[in-house]
């Protein structure tokens, strides 16, 4: 039986579509369909290609979204996590219906086991959107990159410039903080 280029082409659409689901696929199990050496040639090459191509199409679910996309899935259902520390929710308050679960502690010490236990038992499905909040968007960076790198979490969201440039500053309300009221700490000016 003979393969045509196309054919090839064909297949390897569909293991790049596969591959964007997260599924992977062994190449060599195509190759072993023909003794077609233009196919199998093609094969090896769409392979190599894949090699080279697939962190792009890797897991790459940890982005950081505007105050107005924030707004804007809030209004969908997104989960909000606050990472930040107990004074700081009392200095600055949340943003309303924020989870609070902080991360790190005053001396930069966490305990990954039990915030992500804490964490599934606001996010149990893997598959529900959640944007994490901190002061500057420093925090949620790295936490983000962890849960996207090491966890089954899709759809992990950071709010750009955290709660003090991506939403107080931008006149939004916090639990602490009217909204258009006042002017944050560190605007002095």
């Amino acid at each position: 039986m003979k393969y045509s280029h196309s054919k090839a082409m064909a297949v390897f659409y569909k293991i790049v579509k596969l591959a964007k689901n997260g599924v992977l696929m062994i190449i060599h199990i195509y190759a072993k369909v023909s003794n077609n050496i233009i196919y199998i040639n093609t094969m090896k090459k769409i392979a190599l290609i894949l090699l080279v191509l697939l962190p792009a199409f890797a897991k790459a679910d940890f982005k950081t979204l505007s105050t107005e996309q924030v707004r804007d899935k809030i209004k969908q259902g997104l989960v909000i996590i606050d990472v930040r520390r107990q004074d700081e929710y009392e200095q600055y308050g949340v943003i309303p219906n924020a989870h609070k679960l902080t991360f790190f502690d005053k001396n930069g010490k966490y305990n990954i086991e039990r915030w992500l236990r804490d964490l599934s038992k606001i996010v149990p499905n893997k598959d529900t959107p959640f944007v994490l909040v901190c002061a500057h968007a420093s925090r949620t960076k790295i936490i983000g990159r962890f849960l996207d790198k090491k966890t089954a979490y899709q759809n992990i969201f950071e709010l750009d410039g955290g709660i003090n440039r991506g939403w107080i500053d931008k006149g939004l309300a916090t639990t602490k903080i009217a909204a258009n009221q006042g002017k944050p700490w560190y605007k002095i000016w």
